[in-house]
């Protein structure tokens, strides 16, 4: 029986000729991944385990983005913590306010993740990588600290599930409506610590930014991954970004699949996640009357350029209703820097909203967008769980930047086709 291609880039990370699902190997790693919450943990674990120093300063990444700028006394100790360990140990890829952006959209544009790569994280949404033909995954803390140390990590090989995209979606639909449409089918565990593998030629009608919306919420279906073949497009991105080599792997034709989803992306619609978890979908001629009173554009899920372009064209000579928050956040200095040059920073303050540095913020309930007691949010981060955006009673409502964007205009969850008629 032939490999997926996880299992090609397992095996050949542990020196293997072939890797089945359910075995455990040990890999070499290409990449190692902390943020400002997820890092300091791994330091002090690092303390005690008493080594000299790290594997390899170039391949690990450390950028703080959830508390930052610092909201406060404890954020700003923490991010102190990652400063002071990635100056001690001379991290080439340490990237401090004024440089950084959300780490996984800032990893890919600086060209620190390409095809074939083993990339590990302590935050859940590592697994975005896969959109460049990378196994990567979230792991905690304490395995951060020992890839840190050693640049290698155990893995369960996973089995997988194939989903097989045909099709082209319609003007509305994007990645985040393609995997909310995938969650809301197979639910927040249809796909526990399986490898999500992407084919089919509806695949050539999606944008990078698409494809890492998509592998960024693998994990919320409870995949171990998500991972894409590297086409042309890809490749082409990898080239632009990156100047290190890498490696196609493509899977068998006769590997095993505990599953084969095939979805026609045309039949699909602008597709909402209703509170409290990211599986309860509905799409938006089901939605009914649901007024709100915050709106959020950003995060690691749907903050990168195409996204802010796509809300600057629904918010384009409108204004957001009166009373409704809209907070917009490009997910790095590059996508702000290339947002303002485009206009789109200039269109989102002139219909009413505010924009703010790269961040991570409101999605996790840090800052820049806590919600009272009852209050309801749309937003196109990639969790809706109790009390995620702030008191246990508000309602989180994920969705993409179109639809975000009108719901902002109308003051209810909305298709930008009401806007059109």
């Amino acid at each position: 029986m032939g490999m997926t291609m996880t299992q090609k880039i397992l095996a050949a990370h542990a020196g293997l000729s072939e890797v089945k699902a359910g075995q455990l190997i040990e890999a070499d790693l290409d990449l190692v991944l902390g943020n400002d919450i997820t890092s300091p943990v791994a330091i002090h674990e690092m303390e005690k385990m008493k080594v000299d120093g790290v594997f390899d300063k170039d391949k690990i990444a450390l950028v703080p983005d959830h508390f930052v700028p610092n909201k406060d006394i404890k954020s700003a100790e923490h991010c102190k913590c990652v400063r002071q360990f990635a100056k001690k140990n001379e991290i080439t890829n340490y990237f401090e306010v004024g440089e950084m952006g959300i780490e996984h959209a800032l990893l890919p544009e600086k060209g620190l993740v390409v095809a074939g790569d083993v990339v590990i994280g302590a935050d859940s949404h590592t697994c975005t990588y896969g959109a460049l033909g990378a196994f990567s995954t979230g792991v905690g803390s304490t395995d951060m600290a020992a890839g840190m140390a050693t640049g290698k990590a155990w893995f369960k090989v996973p089995s997988a599930i194939q989903f097989v995209l045909t099709g082209k979606p319609a003007k509305w639909v994007s990645g985040k409506d393609i995997i909310l449409h995938i969650i809301g089918m197979i639910g927040v565990d249809g796909a526990l610590y399986r490898s999500m593998e992407f084919t089919g030629d509806g695949i050539v009608n999606l944008s990078m930014d698409d494809r890492f919306t998509i592998a960024n919420m693998a994990i919320e279906a409870g995949g171990k991954n998500g991972i894409f073949p590297v086409d042309e497009l890809a490749q082409n991105y990898l080239k632009e970004h990156s100047k290190k080599p890498y490696t196609i792997y493509e899977a068998d034709s006769d590997a095993e699949y505990e599953q084969v989803i095939e979805i026609d992306l045309s039949k699909l619609k602008p597709t909402v996640a209703f509170p409290h978890l990211p599986e309860n979908t509905h799409t938006i001629d089901e939605v009914g009357e649901i007024a709100v009173d915050q709106v959020v554009i950003g995060s690691c899920t749907n903050g990168r350029i195409e996204d802010l372009r796509i809300a600057a064209k629904v918010l384009k000579g409108r204004k957001v209703k009166k009373g409704i928050r809209t907070i917009i956040i490009p997910a790095t200095q590059k996508i702000y820097l290339q947002a303002m040059e485009e206009g789109l920073i200039r269109t989102f303050i002139e219909a009413g909203a505010v924009v703010s540095t790269p961040t991570c913020g409101p999605c996790l309930g840090g800052y820049m967008g806590i919600l009272a007691a009852g209050e309801r949010c749309v937003s196109t981060t990639n969790r809706n769980f109790v009390g995620r955006m702030g008191d246990v009673t508000s309602e989180i409502y994920l969705a993409s930047p179109a639809v975000a964007a009108a719901s902002a205009v109308i003051g209810k969850i909305s298709s930008p086709e009401e806007l059109e008629a």
